[in-house]
């Protein structure tokens, strides 16, 4: 699902204008991306919740090259999905 589709299906459901939603979704994902970026954990109930975790500094090999990289520390986003979400996801496939 792209993120016009969902602009659409909330429009549909709430009889609300496109750019208003757009606005809104606009809205909560950027102040999700703030929380985030400030190492801050955000919850959507019955959805699940996203954090970061540090992902430690490492060496690799290029395969094509052999030369052995260094790879600095980073952050990553992390998903955890809430209960009811995993329970209606097993149903589906099931």
């Amino acid at each position: 699902m792209l993120k016009k589709d969902l602009i659409n299906k909330v429009s549909e459901e709430l009889s609300l204008q496109k750019q208003d939603v757009s606005v809104a979704l606009d809205i909560i994902l950027d102040t999700m991306g703030e929380a985030l970026a400030e190492d801050r954990r955000v919850e959507l109930r019955g959805f699940g919740s996203f954090s970061t975790r540090k992902r430690k500094a490492r060496s690799t090999k290029n395969p094509r090259t052999g030369i052995v990289m260094d790879i600095p520390e980073r952050k990553t986003l992390h998903f955890t999905m809430s209960k009811s979400l995993k329970e209606s996801l097993i149903s589906k496939t099931e």
